[in-house]
């Protein structure tokens, strides 16, 4: 009779997953690869209100372990109390399929996609990088923080909100850390004095405009994760050398790609490479002081697979 698997909380998911330890990870994992399907999509009608969604997205090593994400999208979920999105991931033995851990699936999210950022940054951001602007004050921006601050040596940090009280807030709590945080509303400005721009928004209207970045500056787009959302515009993607997370899921699910793609702005050819070419060395990272780079993510399976084997292994 096989053992109960473990539960693991958000809490010792947070402690556990280091950034430089999960970048390294990462770095590995995409190098080696796995063998991850493309996602189920499944909607789930309400006799009330709007639909839901269940998202399924497995993956697994060959030799190694099995895992696959649940999530919940429940729009209206806001009226009761709880989050719209909800997730589990439930990690599997590969060679006889019994559930090893189920594991808080938001935090393993958060933690894992500010680790790619930060694994692109490690290869495309200026080596002396020190200035980075956060524009968006959700849950995921003091992650990307972190983990930006554990590739580069970072000094300075500048958050931009919709809400001023609310990047006022997140300043503070990382100056508790120990950061130089301070907050700004004249976004235009951080970004023509910024190293590295890192965005995580729901916006469907770009926020950055390339004519704003300056020479030798790194932008992170990280929020948007349909074809409808932007985050910044034409401008940036033509001043820029253009990497993404996975060429197949950036390219049909990134409005700030697919959009100036299909407006013939840049083709498909001009997405330089992923993380996988970056990992591999196949393809060059920055090429030079001056240049401008560009990453875009919407996520893979991949890295919550490499995030929930090395979480798992440290417990």
């Amino acid at each position: 009779m096989s053992a109960a698997p473990r539960i693991v909380d958000a809490a010792t998911v947070e402690r556990t997953l280091d950034y430089p330890s999960l970048v390294s990870t990462l770095d590995e994992a995409f190098r080696a690869g796995r063998e991850v399907p493309l996602r189920h999509h499944h909607p789930i009608p309400q006799p009330a209100g709007r639909d839901a969604m269940l998202l399924l997205m497995p993956a697994w090593s060959r030799g190694g372990a099995v895992g696959i994400k649940i999530v919940t999208v429940y729009p209206d979920n806001g009226r009761r109390g709880l989050p719209a999105v909800i997730g589990t991931y439930l990690l599997l033995d590969g060679a006889t399929g019994a559930p090893r851990a189920v594991i808080d699936g938001s935090m393993l999210t958060v933690r894992r996609t500010a680790a790619a950022s930060a694994l692109a940054a490690s290869r495309l951001a200026r080596a002396d990088a020190r200035r980075l602007v956060i524009v968006g004050t959700g849950a995921l921006a003091p992650h990307l923080v972190r983990a930006h601050a554990a590739v580069r040596p970072l000094r300075e940090i500048v958050v931009w909100g919709r809400r001023r009280e609310a990047a006022e807030g997140l300043a503070g709590r990382l100056a508790e850390e120990g950061f130089a945080a301070s907050a700004t509303t004249d976004l235009a400005s951080a970004v023509r004095e910024a190293d590295i721009v890192s965005c995580a928004t729901l916006a469907e209207q770009p926020l950055i405009r390339g004519e704003w970045l300056p020479l030798g500056c790194h932008l992170d787009l990280v929020g948007g994760f349909t074809p409808n959302m932007r985050e910044a515009d034409d401008e940036a993607v033509r001043r820029a050398r253009i990497f993404v997370d996975t060429r197949e899921g950036a390219l049909h699910e990134a409005g700030d790609l697919v959009q100036p793609i299909a407006a013939g702005v840049i083709s498909r050819a001009d997405v330089v490479g992923d993380l996988f070419d970056l990992a591999r060395g196949t393809v060059p990272g920055r090429e030079s002081e001056e240049e401008i780079t560009y990453f875009k993510s919407v996520g893979t399976a991949l890295e919550d697979l490499a995030a929930a084997e090395l979480l798992v292994q440290r417990l």
